[in-house]
């Protein structure tokens, strides 16, 4: 079954435990990502008291600085702490070996694949030729190979994951909109039913739910929708 995360994107500290008690009848997770990390540190992780927490900080650096941050984030015991696979195989690997420090309460490892904000255009300006799909494989099989546990990516990638990867690969997918929702800055969509049926693991939802008026009623009814 599909599990939902309700991402908690504010540098208000209170309004996101707010939002994180109200969803967290509906919510498997809760994701808490760079602008909150940067706004309130480790503190403000501790804060949250719903977990799991998922923290999408996207590390990307040389081997030896990523390794030492994850060592810096293993007293907060995230479920899932993402990092992004153009890093590199070594540098995944030095996230991995740095996890294990953790043991059984590890953090699962995401690799970031091609942001759901970027296109074929987007990509091509950057120097990606063969669109978004080809480099999102690439990238993926890169990582899983590397140590990661599974990949962040695009609705639009899960059935070609799927197909090259098998079921064990762990896929959390952002860029989620319930059907005439505001896709905002997202470029690759898909709703929350629709993505589920492709096979994704996880649903990140954000906007949908926190710019509700009733955040607890917005993911209640996307959980629904996955059944």
């Amino acid at each position: 079954m599909t599990g939902l995360i309700a991402a908690l994107d504010t540098v208000d500290p209170q309004k996101a435990l707010g939002w994180a008690r109200a969803v967290a009848p509906s919510c498997g997770m809760l994701k808490l990502g760079l602008e909150f990390f940067l706004a309130n540190g480790a503190e403000g992780v501790r804060l949250i008291d719903q977990r799991p927490v998922f923290l999408d900080l996207k590390l990307h650096d040389i081997p030896n600085t990523v390794a030492g941050g994850v060592r810096a984030i293993l007293p907060l015991r995230p479920a899932f702490l993402t990092l992004h696979a153009g890093g590199g195989r070594a540098m995944i690997a030095a996230a991995r070996a740095a996890a294990e420090a953790a043991g059984a309460a590890r953090p699962k490892l995401l690799a970031v694949t091609v942001l759901t904000s970027l296109d074929a255009e987007a990509l091509h300006e950057t120097g990606v030729a063969g669109g978004a799909r080809q480099q999102v494989l690439r990238l993926g099989r890169l990582a899983l190979a590397a140590g990661a546990d599974g990949l962040v990516c695009s609705a639009h990638e899960i059935s070609t994951l799927r197909a090259a990867l098998g079921p064990e690969a762990l896929l959390v997918v952002p860029g989620i909109r319930p059907a005439g929702a505001d896709i905002g800055d997202q470029a690759r969509t898909m709703t929350p039913g629709e993505a589920a049926r492709a096979g994704a693991d996880w649903l990140v939802v954000g906007r949908p739910i926190t710019g509700s008026a009733d955040p607890g009623a917005a993911a209640a009814a996307i959980a629904a929708e996955l059944g």
